[in-house]
């Protein structure tokens, strides 16, 4: 299901994009701690892990499933739905995403784990590739990719088109704030991907960066690199 975002404040109008937007006072309450400087590392990066896990709900909600016949204490038998295998696999964009990777766990504890390391290049904001861990084959296996922040979209292109090439099933992006630039790019490399976001921002600045955004998610998560 994709939901048009709302304008993040009254006075300012958003680009409606198609994105999953998470509308739950839960979330909202978190977003607007993250976004607030005097937020300590601590306190963010448990906010962030929060928060993660709300986003796993959501772009879990259509994996596939099987069905099963459960025994229940009562010696009595439950239809049941599970996971269908092989499990999917979750992606986090280093160094930010690592912030996100315990959430989406805890929410899905069967995925495997694969890693995209990605930083931009500051004169041309493209995607600078330094590692990847990656399957050779992922065989239509469903793939989460997940990074705090989606501004510019060249990472998670970059990132999509990895999985892609491993033969990765349905691509999702997992982010915390993203900004309509982003997810018009990537949608339009990758119009059958879903991206499931806790704020959709005003748009970027004149340097690539999130209005009015957190400042950096990877220096707030673990200090300045």
């Amino acid at each position: 299901m994709q939901v048009l975002a709302q304008p993040w404040r009254a006075a300012t109008t958003v680009r409606a994009v198609p994105v999953h937007v998470i509308d739950h006072p839960l979330v909202s309450h978190r977003v607007a701690a993250i976004r607030d400087p005097k937020t300590t590392t601590a306190e963010f990066r448990l906010l962030v892990s929060d928060l993660s896990t709300f986003l796993a709900y959501e772009a879990t909600r259509t994996l596939p499933t099987v069905k099963t016949t459960v025994r229940t204490p009562l010696d009595l038998d439950a239809e049941a739905n599970v996971l269908a295998s092989p499990a999917p696999i979750v992606v986090p964009i280093l160094r930010a995403g690592l912030g996100l990777l315990d959430g989406m766990l805890r929410a899905l504890p069967t995925a495997e784990v694969a890693v995209i390391g990605l930083k931009r290049d500051e004169t041309t904001f493209e995607p600078v590739q330094y590692c990847a861990k990656v399957p050779d084959r992922l065989d239509g296996r469903p793939a989460f990719v997940i990074d705090p922040m989606l501004a510019t979209g060249g990472s998670l292109v970059a990132a999509f088109d990895l999985l892609a090439k491993a033969g990765a099933g349905s691509l999702t992006a997992v982010s915390i704030i993203a900004a309509p630039e982003g997810v018009e790019k990537a949608l339009a490399a990758y119009p059958d991907a879903n991206i499931v976001v806790a704020a959709l921002d005003e748009g970027l600045n004149e340097h690539a960066y999130i209005v009015p955004g957190l400042g950096d998610a990877g220096d707030r998560l673990f200090g300045p690199a």
